[in-house]
């Protein structure tokens, strides 16, 4: 117990040193995560214009609230959408089409609000710089033919968009991301836009276009959850995942109380700590896959202890610097065993092409063709790691 205790004492500095030496950062800022139901709830609790109690969004299961909407006439979905867009918006298990509109209204809203910050004489410069800031990210996402099925200004902003038609789709994905991603980042472009999960998203669902025309297909950039910022202690422990799980599971939840096919689910670095916390509560009707790739670890020691039926896959590139992070756990420090490593038991897949620790979705790399092939549950094609029995066996 002491040489343990020992090592462990040992180990825990070295994570802290090896994140930093490999990336240049040495500390982050620490987040208050977003929790509980929509923005807007309370006044939708308080809402009695249809005759009837609205479903709780903090209790109620998304089952039962596209149980809800589906009893509602088209009348009433639209007088709900506009007079709580917010809620509507980010209310999982409402129909697609009608969180769709409710967002763009949403956002319609939010950028009033900040262009007349940007105008009011109270403020600051530094305060009109940002409300301009703002402002003009909310005109992005309001260009025509994005669909956003998520929208919350809290914090450092949250959202989540549809690239295909999600409502008809045989074949989906949703795009789980890691640190430092948020509303402001999630669709950046430039060299980096294969790290963030906008650009995931785009080159999956444009990969799987190209080698299953006839299919139809669409993917979900999901960034639904309080993010790390750098890479201090939140992104060395669980604490944003323990919160992140949940609203994961609930929004797979709601596309599966809305008919969507089962998605599989792709998981980057610290979101596969997200996937982890979260696998135990998927079944196959939620999740037709996990796939973790450049996976810090998932808090757990093997795909028997995620206590999952869904298939678990996994990918690291030979130069990510992921790879020489310390997979160990102590005291809350660290995510645990090594996702991509033989004993782990994951169908372990190749990524060759992908460079660094953001590049797995680059158009051109293995991992993108196996990430492809794997949605579309083209198992054939998927190019096995050597050390990979479990994979050779899927196929």
């Amino acid at each position: 117990m002491k040489r343990r205790t020992k090592r462990a004492l040992l180990v825990a500095p070295l994570v802290a040193a090896v994140f930093a030496a490999t990336t240049g950062v040495t500390s982050g800022t620490e987040q208050t995560p977003v929790t509980g139901p929509p923005p807007g709830a309370a006044a939708w609790r308080a809402d009695e214009s249809l005759g009837r109690t609205l479903p709780d969004p903090a209790t109620t299961s998304p089952e039962r609230v596209a149980a809800f909407f589906a009893g509602l006439g088209q009348e009433e979905r639209r007088a709900l959408v506009r007079r709580h867009p917010l809620t509507v918006g980010n209310l999982d298990g409402a129909p697609l089409r009608d969180r769709y509109q409710a967002n763009r209204l949403a956002l319609k809203s939010e950028r009033r609000t900040q262009l007349a910050r940007a105008r009011d004489v109270s403020l600051t410069e530094g305060d009109h710089r940002a409300a301009r800031e703002k402002a003009g990210r909310y005109a992005r996402l309001l260009a025509p033919g994005r669909q956003i099925l998520a929208f919350d200004p809290r914090g450092r902003g949250q959202v989540a968009e549809v690239y295909g038609d999600l409502a008809h789709a045989a074949r989906t994905a949703v795009v789980v991301p890691g640190s430092d991603i948020d509303l402001g980042s999630f669709d950046r472009g430039g060299d980096g836009r294969y790290g963030k999960p906008a650009g995931m998203a785009r080159a999956l669902r444009d990969r799987m276009a190209e080698r299953a025309p006839r299919t139809r297909v669409a993917v979900v950039a999901w960034t639904g959850y309080t993010t790390p910022v750098g890479l201090g202690p939140d992104a060395a422990t669980g604490r944003l995942a323990e919160a992140g799980a949940p609203r994961l599971v609930r929004f797979l939840r709601g596309l599966a109380g809305d008919r969507v096919a089962p998605p599989t689910v792709l998981c980057h670095s610290y979101g596969s700590v997200v996937c982890g916390l979260a696998a135990s509560s998927l079944g196959r009707r939620q999740a037709a896959g996990l796939v973790v790739f450049g996976s810090p670890g998932m808090r757990a020691g093997s795909v028997a202890a995620l206590h999952t039926a869904v298939p678990v896959w996994a990918a690291r590139a030979r130069g990510d610097w992921i790879g020489r992070v310390p997979h160990v756990r102590f005291l809350g420090l660290g995510h645990g065993a090594d996702p991509a490593a033989p004993a782990f038991g994951a169908r372990v897949v190749t990524a060759t092409g992908a460079q660094g620790h953001g590049g797995y979705l680059r158009p051109g790399t293995a991992s993108l063709d196996n990430f492809a092939s794997i949605t579309l549950r083209a198992y054939g094609s998927v190019r096995c790691a050597p050390v990979s029995q479990e994979c050779a066996d899927a196929r």
